[in-house]
Order: structure tokens, then sequence, then C-alpha cells
């Protein structure tokens, strides 16, 4: 009988011990551009770094787990699908997410584009401490954002809705690419901003391939050691771009940009800007997300706008 109720006891409390261990069972890892994220769970409080990352998960239906999102000053507003539920998130920062409102947010994760973290952003090893997971937003061609995507649809269990939106891209860019398939491609400077130079994109930059989805070339495609630099004016006259593609984001407004362009005295010599060949397009329009084919068709029209 001792011998009995001591078996039991033991049972009981090697039940009880297997019951307070975690649970395993939802925990997930993904290879997030050579870094590797361990995922514990769902996530079900998050934060969002760029306007960018902030559709794409509106997109995949996860908008009502967004806490907080930032760098709404690179923005022109949500487009018309994504924008009853944008505008019902709270804003965390206006412009970048800030340390200590990131780690008093209460967020358990955060899905946030590149330049937010590392030495002047948010530290990536203090989220660690905090028990704040973070995927980044680093795409740079279209294979790295269907990743992206997908990895996402994993992490908030919305594969079908991954699936199924980059099936959606894919098709409306493939339309297209039909339509301006016999078109002459055009060289295109990416316009940031100016100053001492030009502020463009380089070739590893995902606009660039967003250019070239649309019929057109960045001019400056063959730098490709960073997604953005500035190049002299005297290099911008030596490439003698057709179309001029301007940011439009925050301040100076774009109408400011083309006016500051026109006024320049070398940029003013370009052929392209003497016939206004000036083609209009918001900041995240181009960042890896949502936005791709809105983009591809934007960009098109503007490109050769007798094909649409």
């Amino acid at each position: 009988m001792l011998i009995t109720t001591i078996l039991l006891v033991i049972s009981a409390c090697s039940q009880q011990a297997e019951s307070q261990e975690p649970d395993q069972t939802n925990t997930l890892t993904v290879d997030n551009y050579g870094r590797e994220v361990t995922i514990p769970d769902v996530p079900k409080r998050v934060l969002t770094f760029g306007p960018n990352t902030t559709e794409l998960l509106i997109a995949l239906g996860q908008g009502d787990k967004i806490i907080g999102n930032t760098l709404n000053n690179h923005s022109r507003g949500a487009l018309p699908e994504y924008k009853e539920q944008y505008e019902q998130i709270p804003e965390l920062t206006h412009g970048s997410a800030t340390r200590e409102a990131v780690l008093s947010s209460g967020a358990d994760f955060i899905y946030g584009i590149d330049w937010e973290f590392g030495e002047e952003g948010i530290d990536l090893a203090e989220l660690d401490d905090y028990e704040i997971t973070a995927y980044l937003n680093s795409a740079g061609s279209l294979e790295d954002i269907y990743q992206e995507i997908t990895d996402i649809g994993t992490i908030f269990d919305a594969e079908d809705e991954a699936e199924a939106f980059i099936t959606d891209q894919q098709e409306r860019m493939a339309e297209v690419e039909e339509k301006r398939k016999d078109s002459e491609p055009l060289d295109v400077l990416v316009y940031d901003s100016g100053g001492e130079g030009v502020f463009t994109a380089g070739g590893d930059n995902f606009e660039t391939r967003l250019i070239e989805l649309a019929g057109g070339r960045n001019i400056f495609d063959d730098i490709t050691d960073k997604q953005w630099s500035t190049v002299s004016y005297e290099e911008v006259l030596a490439r003698e771009p057709d179309v001029i593609l301007i940011h439009d984001y925050d301040v100076p407004s774009a109408e400011e940009k083309i006016a500051e362009i026109q006024n320049n005295a070398a940029l003013a010599e370009l052929e392209s800007v003497q016939q206004e060949r000036f083609v209009t397009i918001s900041l995240e329009s181009v960042l890896p997300g949502a936005r791709m084919a809105y983009a591809v068709e934007e960009l098109a029209r503007g490109f050769y706008p007798e094909l649409f």
C-alpha cells in the first residue's frame, strides 16, 4: 500500500512537471536574410516600421494585431483598400521609432524596414532581451519579397492569404509586361532629393526591380555596393536619362522638387528636364511590401502614357 502511494505521488509530480514545461509546438524558425529568427508563437502585439510593412500585414488580414506603426512621414496615405484599417492603427512615432517607445510598447513582434535597425536605429540584441522578435524587411528582388510574404504568412498562420496575395501581384504585373513588351526601355533617373548631388537608388534597390518591370532601366543600376547613393550632377548629365522619377514624401513636395530640378543649372541641360519628362510616385510605393503591382502599374503609365 505504501509503495503504491509513493508511485502515485511520483507519477503526479512527473505529470505536473511536464505540464509546467513551455509548449514548443508553435515555435517557428525562419531565415531572415541570413539571420535566424525564432518565433515562439503567433504574434499578438505587433509594431510595424514603415508604411509598406503596415500595408502588407493589412493585406494579409493581420492589421488588427498592429498596436503601433512608424515612418508615416514617408507616406502620402494608404491605398484605398487599406485606408480604413490603416487609419485605426495607433501611431507609435511619426518618424523613426525610438528605443523608449519600442521597449515600452508591450509588443512581441516587429516587422520593419531594415534601415531602422542597427547602430543608428533599434538594437536587435536589446530586443531579444525584452523578448521582442524582429523580422527585417530587406527585399532587393521579387524573389526576396515573395519569400518575405511567405514567411510572414507562415509566422501569422496566414499561408493561404500570402499565397493568394502573391498570385494576384504576379498576375497584375504580367498584364503590364504584356502591354509594354514592344516598347523600347527608357533610361530612368531616380530623384529622391538634391543638394551636393542627386540622392538616388542603386542597382540592388528594390525600386530598380520595379522600374525594370515597368519597362525602364535605372541609369545607376551599376551601383551595387549600396541601395542608396549620392551621385554628382556631372554623372547624371553623362547618362542622359529619358525620364526623371521623383519620390513624393514629407517635405519638400514633389512640385517643389520639380522646381528644384528645373532651377538647377546642371540638370536644366537635360532634354528630359526641358521636355518635362517627370514621373512622380510616393516613396512607400517603391519600398518592398504590398504595392509592387500598384507601383509597376503607376510607373508604366508614367513611362508610356500612350499605352495606358
